[in-house]
């Protein structure tokens, strides 16, 4: 699968860590994550574990799936929320001050590869440095100004903080779909940035299978 260099993005581990209250392992500065490109295949979709699912990483997980081609795939876990915070205090973490941040923000888990990594999946009216859009409705930003934008109220109007993502190395997907591992589902957005992340499995379980 394609890679690029990490960015100086989110790497404050240790410090997320007692922010969330959460356990987040340390990220080496050697680490990479996969470059998220538009491709074919199901990116743009929602891929929804089966009861068949053995792995319990997966279990019952919905997957917005950024990147599919035949190198691969990457997408990030929508419905695992696992802390939440004050925004100042992340930037904070992160040598950034902003005067005039509000808010908190919710961390959630996007996957068990390079779990230091932070994402910010959100919605296409925003766009920055570092953001690669995915489609007419959703992009990924992988650099600290997002986070600073949205403490401004300058950010988008949809967003999901994740660290880590879902990864798949060459063919692994299509042999995961074809025993029926996952199933696919069209992404809704009210569905992806659904402010109650426990039932979003249920809803897109009842949705796999329409046409996309």
């Amino acid at each position: 699968m394609a890679a690029m260099k990490p960015r100086r993005f989110l790497r404050a581990t240790a410090a997320i860590a007692v922010l969330m209250a959460v356990p987040v392992p340390a990220l080496g500065d050697d680490a990479k994550a996969p470059a998220p490109v538009h491709a074919p295949y199901i990116a743009g979709q929602l891929l929804v574990a089966t009861e068949r699912m053995r792995d319990p990483r997966f279990r019952q997980t919905v997957i917005y799936m950024v990147n599919h081609n035949a190198k691969g795939a990457m997408g990030l876990v929508v419905n695992r929320r696992i802390g939440s915070g004050s925004l100042a205090k992340l930037l904070k973490a992160f040598g950034k001050d902003v005067d005039d941040a509000e808010g908190d923000i919710r961390l959630h888990y996007g996957g068990p590869v390079e779990s230091g990594q932070g994402f910010v999946l959100h919605s296409t009216e925003y766009a920055s440095d570092g953001t690669v859009v995915v489609n007419d409705q959703f992009a990924l930003s992988t650099e600290i100004g997002v986070l600073k934008d949205i403490a401004k109220g300058k950010g988008p109007k949809l967003s999901l903080f994740a660290l880590g993502y879902a990864g798949w190395g060459r063919g692994q997907l299509e042999r995961e779909l074809a025993r029926d591992d996952w199933v696919t589902a069209p992404a809704d957005p009210d569905l992806v940035f659904s402010e109650t992340p426990e039932t979003t499995w249920e809803k897109a379980m009842g949705t796999a299978g329409v046409a996309l």
